[in-house]
């Protein structure tokens, strides 16, 4: 099957190197404009001006859809927690009221508040939540998401996270990447023993979601009061033993060591990277590791401190983007607030920032074959309603996305 997207005002090719970009190719965009598409059996065969694609040989006989707006490849969001039973509500009340992160996790609020909705709801339950949420990412013009385990805490609860992502794979066209995030916190059935949590984690969960192939990658949440760098060392080389490829929740409230640490065991990414310092960037830059910004969480927590964005890439390092979606710090599934307040909050240009949430976010899931438009690409796109790539980040707050297009077919038009 054939399909000819044509009279593109402005197409975003990000064509280039199949690898994450840094430094000035993050400027890049590949920018084609009264442009077209042409797609065969759900692959790119072709990208470019359009009278060029409309006159190859490959062209005879396609469906054509003439589009107007902008196109760029679908959005790779790259961190999410996109399983979960309940929103926090009483969190954002005690939060609008002055209620600080720590004061919210002692009222027994914070992750473990969602432990047990999870554990309590079955799978059904889940699966139709999460095929809501996937409705509502492809929408917004995503995919392809990560999705994190997490608010189980326990060996069943955690496998009925991951299993209810494979299933609800099978009933969405969004592509959804597992990843084991057990440790996300210490549950209440190990408050004060961390120690033997982990060690839970190791003999009582890795075994069975590797055996089973239920994730790709093990992720853990580096940070005062949760795990500490040594902890989140071993847990990651554990991890690896049973191989899972690796990420870390690091330096989100404080500097506590986590980069370091999960670099050193080749983390493909840390995630959140507030309070990162010159010694965590050149630790980053030495061993590959993508910093993924996911500043719709600071701006949820009303925070002031943002990634130092412009020092990644000033100093070479790939930087990725994401919504980090989940029901307590960033209730936001759309990549387009996403790259606005990467923008306006971390310093990176529309172009930076459309290029963290396509090519590199595709880069920190390690998925070769989207990210960027060119021949051989699988045929995932996103077209919206604008005039200009760089509305995207200078409107906010809402989705001006008409169509989205995952393996070459049209699962999304407004």
């Amino acid at each position: 099957m054939k399909t000819l997207f044509t009279g593109i005002k402005q197409l975003l090719t990000f064509a280039g190197e199949n690898k994450p970009r840094a430094g000035a190719e993050q400027r890049e965009t590949g920018l084609v404009e009264n442009a077209a598409v042409l797609i065969e059996d759900g692959i790119i065969s072709a990208a470019g001006p359009r009278r060029t694609v409309e006159n190859l040989p490959g062209a005879d006989g396609a469906d054509t859809v003439e589009t107007g707006g902008i196109c760029l490849p679908a959005f790779t969001d790259c961190h999410t927690h996109a399983v979960f039973a309940e929103p926090r509500l009483r969190d954002f009340s005690m939060r609008t009221s002055g209620a600080t992160y720590a004061e919210i996790k002692q009222a027994g609020g914070g992750i473990n508040s969602s432990i047990g909705a999870v554990r309590r709801a079955s799978y059904m339950e889940l699966e139709k939540k999460l095929l809501r949420r996937a409705s509502r990412f492809i929408e917004s013009g995503t995919a392809t998401i990560e999705v994190k385990s997490g608010y189980g805490l326990d060996r069943d609860s955690e496998i009925k996270i991951l299993e209810t992502v494979r299933s609800a794979s099978q009933k969405t066209e969004l592509s959804m990447i597992p990843t084991l995030l057990s440790a996300h916190a210490v549950p209440p059935e190990f408050a004060g023993n961390p120690e033997a949590y982990l060690e839970y984690i190791e003999k009582e969960i890795f075994p069975y979601v590797s055996e089973k192939k239920l994730a790709v990658f093990a992720d853990i949440f580096c940070e005062k009061g949760y795990f500490t760098p040594e902890q989140t060392k071993k847990y990651l080389e554990a991890a690896a033993a049973y191989g899972f490829k690796l990420k870390a929740h690091t330096e989100q409230m404080c500097r506590s060591g986590g980069t370091i640490a999960a670099a050193h065991c080749h983390a493909v990414t840390v995630d959140h990277t507030d309070y990162c310092a010159t010694e965590d960037i050149v630790t980053m830059r030495e061993y590959g590791t993508i910093p993924v910004l996911l500043p719709a969480s600071n701006y949820f927590l009303g925070l002031h401190k943002f990634p130092p964005a412009r020092e990644y890439i000033q100093a070479g390092i790939p930087v990725a983007l994401a919504t980090d979606f989940n029901p307590g710090t960033a209730p936001c599934l759309n990549m387009q607030f996403a790259v606005s307040c990467a923008c306006i909050n971390c310093g990176l240009t529309p172009e930076e920032a459309l290029c963290a949430a396509t090519v590199n976010g595709a880069k920190a899931l390690c998925l070769d074959d989207r990210g960027f438009i060119a021949p051989g690409m699988r045929a995932d796109l996103a077209f919206f309603d604008c005039e200009d790539y760089r509305e995207l980040a200078y409107f906010f707050g809402g989705n001006v996305c008409t169509r989205t297009v995952i393996a070459g077919k049209t699962v999304y038009e407004a």
